[in-house]
C-alpha cells in the first residue's frame, strides 16, 4: 500500500526528504551501475518539515529548514520511507539535527 506523502505529517524535529537519485553513470562513461554498487546520495530536498522541538518550559524552537530547501546530511542517517508516492523514488526521515547543510541556489 502507497502511502501518499501530502498526508504525512512529520513529528517535532523530523524532517521528510526527497532523496536525490543516485548517478547512474561512472566518471569514465560506464551508463548503468547496478543498484547494489551505486553509493546512495546524501542530499536531497525538504517535502514536509515538523513544527519543531519543544523544550521543557514550553518553548517551541522553529525548524531552521524549510520546505524546497536542498539539503545534505550524514550518509547513516535517519530512516528510509519504502512505499511513498512513486516507486522508483526514495523518501527519508530524519531529525533536523541531522542534516549538515543547506545548499544554496
Amino acid at each position: 500500500m502507497a502511502i501518499d506523502y501530502s498526508k504525512f505529517r512529520p513529528t517535532l524535529d523530523h524532517v521528510l526528504i526527497r532523496r536525490k537519485k543516485a548517478e547512474t553513470k561512472t566518471k569514465s562513461g560506464l551508463i548503468h551501475i547496478p543498484d547494489n554498487a551505486q553509493e546512495k546520495p546524501a542530499e536531497g530536498e525538504v517535502i514536509k518539515v515538523g513544527p519543531g522541538w519543544v523544550y521543557d518550559n514550553g518553548r517551541r524552537q522553529e525548524p531552521v529548514v524549510k520546505i524546497g530547501d536542498h539539503v545534505l546530511f550524514g550518509k547513516y542517517s535517519g530512516s528510509q520511507m519504502a512505499g511513498l508516492d512513486a516507486l522508483d523514488v526514495e523518501y527519508m526521515i530524519i531529525r533536523e539535527g541531522d542534516i549538515l547543510a543547506v545548499v544554496e541556489d
